[in-house]
Order: C-alpha cells, then structure tokens, then sequence
C-alpha cells in the first residue's frame, strides 16, 4: 500500500515547525493550527488571529525538543517527506470537548475530567499522499503513543462517511479506527461514534 517508501512516525516534538506547516498548510486546518477544540467559549476560529492560533500550536507541539516532557501529536513521514498529522493528548486539553459541545454525553457514566483518558482529535494527510493507509498508521501510533505515556484508554470521535462532507472527515472515519483496534463504545447521533481502547 505504500509502494517501497518507509513509513514512520514521530511525536510532534521530534519533527520540525517547518514539516508541520508543510502538512497543515495545504488544507483546512491551517486556518485551525488544530485549535478548533480547543478553545474556549468566547474564542473562534473566525475572529481568533490565525498567527496566534499557529503560536499555541508551535507551544504545544514543541517541535525540535527531541527532550520534550510533553507535545501534542504525532508526524508522519514517508521517507523524509512530511505526509501526516495526528492530533492526540490528553482528553481535557480538548476544552469543547469536555465541556460537551462537540460529543454528546449522553449515556456515558464517568468523569470528563479524567487526564489518563487520550483523545484523537484530528487526522491530516497531504493531498498527493491520500489512500496510502497514512491515517491508519497513525491511529495505531496514536494508541501506542497514549499507552507508552500512562493513558488509562484512549478514544476517538469518528463520523460516518455517508453523506460526509471531506472537511468533515478530519476527525477520522469509523474504519480507521477500527483498524486500530478501537471498538464502539456509543452512538451520539447517527453519524457520529465514540471509539476506545481501554489499556
């Protein structure tokens, strides 16, 4: 599936600005920076500057510290050319998911607020390396990623690809997930999954 390229993939943190930009800048989310969930009520896209979104993300991702604590994502490389971006931390770094605006609670006993819940939040693969299973590999990476740094379970918000608009898709599919051996947990809508891996 990936003719004779070398997949890897990095934690945001051993990458560098400059291959997360070439990433995120030929899509929707450069508009983002991946901030959308993570802002708060008062915040948007529309009206928040795009230069300080960037600057959260630079914070969070830390790219070029190899020696990180921390860092919020993970790159993906075919080669040596960047070709993927994955969204994954703690679940309460997500402020709107949390709070409940963007997944439905319904049904679900137990707390939000937990920090050894992971949550994927967003799926980029540059266009010219579409269908190359990069998303896949980076939810596998995802759920290792959480384990390796002490998450309890990790989850996933995927939407039906029935009727979906592609700018929707960048939360990932529900084949995606399962391919990584994510399995339902609930239904918001009819559109919408919950996916986890409980570790």
């Amino acid at each position: 599936m990936l003719a004779d390229a070398t997949l890897t993939i990095r934690p945001a943190n051993e990458a560098t600005w400059d291959d997360l930009q070439k990433i995120l800048s030929a899509t929707a989310p450069a508009n983002c920076q991946c901030q959308r969930y993570k802002m708060r009520p008062k915040e948007c896209l529309v009206s928040f500057p795009a230069e300080e979104r960037a600057d959260r993300l630079r914070i969070q991702t830390d790219p070029g510290a190899d020696d990180a604590v921390t860092t919020t994502g993970l790159v993906a490389y075919l080669d040596d050319e960047p070709v993927g971006w994955c969204a994954v931390e703690p679940r309460t770094a997500y402020i709107s998911l949390v709070r409940g605006g963007r997944v439905a609670w319904t049904g679900r006993d137990e707390d939000r607020h937990d920090p050894s819940v992971w949550a994927v939040m967003c799926f980029v693969t540059r266009a010219g390396f579409r269908r190359r299973g990069i998303s896949r590999a980076l939810a596998r990476a995802a759920v290792d990623f959480a384990r390796d740094n002490g998450a309890s379970a990790i989850e996933g918000y995927p939407l039906t690809t029935r009727n979906a608009v592609a700018d929707e898709l960048h939360v990932g599919t529900e084949g995606t997930f399962a391919a990584a051996g994510f399995t339902e947990v609930s239904r918001p809508s009819v559109r919408r999954a919950v996916m986890r891996v409980d570790f």
